[in-house]
């Protein structure tokens, strides 16, 4: 079971980035993304389920916007208006659909100046 993601970068104050992870070895109910700060607790950022249902961690409601293509098998995360306090490294999140266990992609790092 693999989940593979890219996209993470620098971006200035107000720029946007696309996060995409792609998923193999099973399928799963739940994706999505948390971060994690230098010195912070993993955090949520967005979640997808099977049947579309989303949650955003409140500080990211409004402009983050994640969304999930199921024949691809891949959960993307579009990011506008990022802010510094959004720099971290970003985690592909799934929970497989038989065996429960959540799997982890290994993190992309967003760095956002000021």
């Amino acid at each position: 079971v693999q989940l593979q993601a890219s996209g993470g970068g620098l971006v200035q104050a107000g720029g946007s980035l696309r996060l995409s992870c792609v998923a193999s070895g099973a399928s799963f109910s739940i994706m999505g993304w948390y971060r994690q700060a230098p010195g912070n607790q993993r955090e949520l950022v967005a979640t997808i389920t099977s049947s579309d249902s989303i949650n955003y961690g409140d500080s990211v409601k409004g402009r983050f916007a994640i969304s999930r293509d199921y024949a691809k098998k891949t959960v993307d995360l579009q990011m506008n208006s990022l802010k510094p306090e959004d720099t971290a490294a970003y985690y592909c999140y799934g929970r497989a659909v038989i065996s429960n266990r959540v799997h982890w992609g290994q993190g992309t790092q967003v760095t956002v100046s000021s």
